[in-house]
């Protein structure tokens, strides 16, 4: 029979990026994992390195494993630029296919014949920030029904209308309104693991009271769809965080180009605005479209995932040590 698991992280030796980066992925890996003495919001240059693994364990043989994965960061996304990924595999063999979704993300599709036992999937990514840029669109993403519409992850019901209204809908300003109902989320929702599930719409959330990033975002989105406010989920990853993270982009007109919109992003996990601390991996709709990995294998076997993640940072221009 088919088993399907929506939490599983992705794929193969395959030629991606030739760059001349091995000797670098080598030695600053090591070196940037401890980010203690530094401080990304005073750097003008910074190199993250991300490694996350993903070990499925099998209780026997399964095979005809087909995944779609979500986990490489874009080649640009404002002052973020990727500059080496590789994905592999160990344990298996696998063929990949990549291609861009609608959003832009790179999708692979990979499919693994046959797995014995076990299988180890691992991305490796080096992505530098540089300056501040802000993350720019096209002015008509301010009217894209994807941005605007609900989806039945962020659909409101009648408490989530009434408190993002009553927070923000007499604002005149779509930014403060964003840092409004970024507040009123991270206040609303407590962190709480277990509380949720990847299936817990934005409604049900909000009446729990609790969740995880995933839910943060998810009510935050709702929330500003139903003022108007185009909004849109953010995957990626945050120092310190040791795991895939969660946030939103409010996309809000340009101050000073009629042909451009400005997609700014918050985190209402958090109650803040994240900064370069913050790595972008995929933007969509909701969770959904952004699943890290989603798929199919044939077997009447359960399988038992473990997963590492490690985001490091070096610090290339800039001072190196936090100002307190």
């Amino acid at each position: 029979m088919d088993r399907r698991d929506s939490e599983r992280c992705s794929l193969g030796p395959f030629p991606m990026n030739q760059e001349p980066l091995q000797e670098e992925w080598s030695s600053p890996f090591a070196a940037s994992l401890d980010a203690s003495e530094v401080d990304p919001d005073e750097a003008r240059r910074l190199r993250f390195v991300l490694r996350q693994s993903f070990r499925y364990h099998y209780a026997g043989p399964v095979a005809a494993v087909d995944q779609r994965l979500v986990v490489v960061p874009p080649s640009r996304h404002g002052a973020q630029r990727r500059t080496f990924h590789r994905l592999s595999v160990v344990g298996a063999e696998g063929r990949a296919s990549w291609s861009r979704d609608v959003f832009a993300n790179s999708v692979a599709r990979v499919r693994v014949p046959a797995v014995a036992e076990a299988v180890e999937f691992q991305v490796d990514a080096i992505i530098e920030r540089s300056g501040r840029a802000p993350v720019l669109l096209p002015e008509a993403a301010r009217r894209d029904p994807r941005y605007l519409d609900a989806t039945d992850l962020t659909a409101c019901d009648e408490a989530l209308s009434n408190a993002a209204h009553e927070t923000a809908g007499a604002l005149p300003s779509g930014l403060e309104a964003a840092e409004r109902l970024c507040s009123l989320v991270h206040g609303a929702l407590s962190y709480r693991k277990g509380a949720t599930s990847v299936g817990t719409t934005a409604a049900e959330a909000f009446g729990i009271g609790a969740g995880v990033c995933q839910d943060h975002a998810h009510v935050m989105i709702a929330m500003c769809r139903a003022l108007g406010l185009p909004a849109r989920y953010v995957s990626g990853h945050m120092l310190g965080e040791g795991s895939t993270h969660a946030w939103v982009e409010v996309i809000l007109p340009h101050p000073r180009r009629a042909d451009a919109a400005l997609a700014l992003p918050f985190d209402p996990c958090h109650g803040r605005r994240p900064g370069a601390s913050y790595v972008t991996v995929a933007v969509g709709r909701d969770y959904r479209d952004v699943a890290p990995t989603s798929g199919t294998y044939q077997g009447g076997f359960s399988n038992h995932l473990t997963s590492a993640t490690r985001l490091g940072v070096s610090v290339v221009e800039g001072p190196s040590a936090k100002t307190r």
